[in-house]
């Protein structure tokens, strides 16, 4: 059978290379992602192997390039991604490579340092321009202050005009009478005052400090500044007020400079004199204008220097991670006594060692070594990796199968069945050819748009899972139309495309008033022939018994494909069985199991078809439709060997001659069976150790090998169950709960498929509702009005139908088929207890380092 059914066949191999030419060949067979190594130095320290100091010099460049990549977003620059993948450097282009990132980061640290220190210095000059505006207007204004006198413990309030402190008529109007009184001489009285910013929400917290330090001897006047400043060490905008603070005496200033030291406040020196400020600050307007200039020029370096960076940042990122996945893989070798061959072990697959070889070939030819590289294959007992091909197709279908567990190697693959079967039971919940259509053009979009949607690349991981099953959704939608033709659904109404089979025998008036009406197919009502395709749009209008006709249709293909699935379950544990040459388990587990499955379920399916067949209402009695019996009670009387009630008069007790008789044999081979599963293998291994004279710690026979054949360990690698190391009477008991799993399982499974019919229902009604409650009434509706309120009403409705109908219901569809097959189909042959095949290959390590740190960002 060929590898889409079963994992590729692998081999151990070793591989000696030259020292100088296995750089080039591991570079080589990273491109091919077809290796997987061993690390033949799992005792050695990650710091203690031969190649640590390249590791650490290719961590030291990816931070060097993370920093250019986070200084180029911090700006907005975009950066070139061709989605082509350089080929790794040479060793000898790394110290390149290096000089190349440390002069970049270098010069760049520098014009941050340089920008970041005129920034600073451009915000001082800033906050002192509106200083100088701001207090001049202080001074400009009368404002009411309180001022203590020294004399007195009672505070008087003045309004003071303060201009300019040399002028004695000015000193008067802001000291007041007893100022004056104080400052004659011999009493030299002064107000001192500082000038500052301060962030605007620790304002109201220094207002009160001040205050309260100062006992209300200072008095503070401030204002907002408007425009935002910016904070040169991280770029945030920053709103600040200005302030100033009048006061008397050295004590009182010291006091005021250390709270505004504590609340970080800027003070700027401000002079006293009008003149003097106006001087001041037409100095400062000069010098803000050539920090402007200066700036401009040093962003505009800084772009320069990004963009250029920009345009090689992805290629440099691709080249150090492969570089460092080199030295990663080197660190996996051992080297050989002379210490100039490096020797590695590797599992590749079979078919694919010619291309290997002639990767290594090339790599040798790269380096210029004369040696030319060894790969030998090794006979192991080891069990190998699980490697399964897939294409953009097959591959989220193996996703599915992967995220139960990985196959054992050889196993029997469920995805390639999977591809079908998948779909189809999604559809039989989903049936509806509205949202099927929906659903199978999104999916169909994705398709088309695949090439320039995949080289977007971003991070929303919703938008990656719908991305990666874009094949699974089309194919459910496609299904679902499928489903919807035969259910005859479409936004839960139906389409009379070939004309109803079924006649009205009634007026009008008496359709319309009464709703007990039913058509009889025993009379002209009736065609005589089914409708050609689907069920019959009659059933549309059936208001009493739709729901009652489609739960009995629906209940019965559910159980019908539920049967024919797990079936099909059973047979693939043969063909594991055959493969891995393991009699025991294929005659005392597959032929009982099967027969188990067949004899109860199966025969159930039998019946229900025999009664569609025979029973109708155009019959004869005794196969007319009233003498029609229930499947589900014969089926429980059947195991439980009840006698069958009598049934109406005319009517037979069995569907046909002999039904009892083959009843009771089915069920007395069906319980015969369980202790076949239950004891068989246990007592054949039992006797073949007593025959051996093999002890069971010693572990020198297989279940396998006792059936008469080898396993073919080296061949097969280990798939089939092996019990050499394992006691008897844990064989007994892992046994006995495999058979009660499976014999329990086989009736929990067969009702478990119930879940087909029980969300196709809950679907079809939610779709009903949907139209009953919501578009129905937009389109009763008539006139100008009607027509606007009928596109409000679609809207609603159409956005309530892929909101719930198609996304909700479409994932919950999703999740119990996704349980159908893991549990219901997967445990009757799927072990899924293998490890994955995980080659050298530099594209997954690339796409999970721009994965990492897109995360890290």
């Amino acid at each position: 059978m060929g590898s889409l059914f079963r994992s590729e066949e692998m081999t151990l191999c070793q591989l000696f290379l030259q020292s100088e030419a296995a750089y080039a060949c591991v570079s080589e067979l990273g491109e091919l992602g077809l290796v997987q190594f061993r690390d033949l130095n799992p005792d050695v320290n990650a710091f203690q192997r031969k190649f640590v100091n390249e590791v650490r010099r290719c961590d030291e460049m990816e931070r060097k390039l993370r920093y250019l990549e986070k200084e180029i977003k911090k700006d907005g620059i975009p950066m070139l991604d061709t989605g082509e993948s350089p080929e790794a450097p040479q060793p000898r282009e790394m110290i390149d490579l290096e000089a190349t990132f440390e002069k970049l980061e270098n010069e760049l640290r520098e014009v941050n340092q340089n920008a970041e220190a005129l920034k600073r210095n451009f915000l001082e000059l800033t906050e002192l321009k509106h200083i100088l505006r701001k207090t001049q207007v202080f001074f400009d204004e009368s404002v009411p202050t309180i001022y203590k006198s020294t004399s007195h413990s009672s505070k008087y309030r003045r309004y003071l005009q303060m201009a300019d402190n040399q002028n004695e008529d000015e000193q008067a109007q802001l000291l007041g009478e007893e100022g004056v009184r104080a400052s004659q001489p011999g009493q030299n009285l002064k107000l001192g005052f500082v000038a500052g910013v301060i962030l605007r929400e620790k304002l109201p917290a220094f207002e009160r400090m001040l205050w309260r330090a100062c006992r209300g001897n200072v008095f503070l006047r401030q204002a907002m500044i408007e425009s935002p400043l910016e904070d040169p060490t991280n770029g945030d905008q920053v709103y600040k007020s200005v302030f100033i603070i009048f006061f008397q005496g050295d004590q009182l200033k010291s006091r005021v400079k250390k709270i505004c030291e504590g609340f970080r406040a800027t003070l700027y020196p401000c002079p006293e004199a009008p003149a003097d400020r106006r001087e001041m600050a037409m100095g400062v307007m000069t010098r803000i204008e050539d920090l402007n200039t200066v700036l401009g020029q040093t962003q505009d370096h800084r772009h320069r220097v990004l963009v250029a960076a920009a345009k090689n940042l992805k290629n440099w990122f691709v080249k150090v991670r492969k570089i460092k996945a080199i030295y990663h893989t080197l660190n996996l070798f051992n080297l050989d006594v002379t210490q100039k061959c490096l020797i590695a072990e590797c599992w590749v697959p079979l078919l694919d060692i010619e291309t290997i070889q002639l990767a290594l070939r090339r790599g040798t030819e790269r380096s210029g070594s004369s040696v030319p590289p060894i790969l030998n294959r090794m006979q192991t007992f080891e069990n190998p990796p699980t490697y399964n091909r897939t294409n953009k197709f097959t591959k989220a279908f193996q996703a599915l199968i992967d995220a139960y567990g990985v196959a054992n190697y050889r196993e029997m693959n469920p995805a390639p069945y999977t591809i079908i079967t998948f779909p189809f039971l999604f559809a039989i919940m989903f049936g509806d050819l509205g949202h099927g259509a929906i659903m199978a053009l999104f999916g169909l979009w994705m398709i088309r748009k695949e090439k320039g949607l995949a080289a977007q690349k971003t991070d929303n991981e919703i938008w990656n899972i719908f991305f990666g099953g874009r094949y699974i959704i089309f194919l459910m939608g496609v299904f679902s139309m499928y489903t919807g033709m035969i259910y005859n659904d479409i936004f839960s109404k139906s389409l009379n495309i070939f004309g109803s089979h079924w006649h009205l025998s009634y007026n009008k008036s008496t359709v319309m008033d009464n709703k007990e009406l039913q058509l009889n197919p025993g009379t002209s009502d009736y065609e005589g022939t089914p409708y050609p395709f689907g069920m019959d749009p009659i059933w549309q209008i059936a208001g009493a018994n739709k729901i009652i006709f489609h739960n009995a249709y629906k209940m019965k293909i559910s159980i019908i494909f539920g049967v024919i699935h797990m079936t099909f379950g059973v047979i693939m544990s043969w063909h594991n069985h055959t493969y891995f040459r393991n009699r025991l388990s294929l005659v005392y587990e597959f032929i009982p199991q099967l027969l188990f499955l067949l004899l109860l379920f199966s025969y159930m399916v039998l019946l229900m078809f025999i009664k569609w067949n025979r029973y109708a209402a155009t019959n004869p009695m005794p196969y007319s439709e009233s003498c029609a019996p229930s499947i589900l009670i014969t089926f429980i009387d059947m195991v439980l060997f009840n006698k069958p009630k009598d049934p109406p008069e005319g009517c037979k007790v069995y569907m046909f001659s002999g039904q009892g008789f083959f009843q009771s044999l089915f069920v007395l081979l069906a319980i015969c069976c369980i202790p076949v599963m239950l004891l068989g293998k246990p007592i054949k291994i039992m006797q073949a150790r007593k025959l051996a004279n093999v002890q069971p710690i010693t572990g020198a026979t297989s279940d396998a090998e006792v059936g008469g054949v080898s396993n073919g360990s080296a061949s097969h690698g280990g798939g089939g169950d092996q019990h050499d190391e394992e006691e008897i009477s844990e064989i007994f008991i892992h046994q006995g709960i495999h058979t009660i799993e499976y014999v329990l399982g086989s009736v929990s499974h067969t009702a478990s498929y119930l879940r087909l019919w029980a969300l196709s229902l809950a679907h079809a009604q939610l779709a009903d509702v949907l139209w009953t409650m919501v578009l129905s009434t937009g389109l009763k509706q008539e006139g100008w009005l009607g027509g606007i309120m009928l596109t409000i009403v679609f809207a609603f409705w159409a956005i309530l139908t892929i909101g719930i109908l198609v996304l909700m219901e479409g994932l919950s569809a999703f999740l119990h088929t996704l349980r159908l097959h893991w549990v219901e189909f997967q445990s009757k042959f799927y072990m899924g207890q293998g490890y994955a095949f995980q080659p050298f290959a530099f594209d997954a390590i690339i796409e999970n380092g721009s994965a990492s740190s897109g995360e890290a960002d």
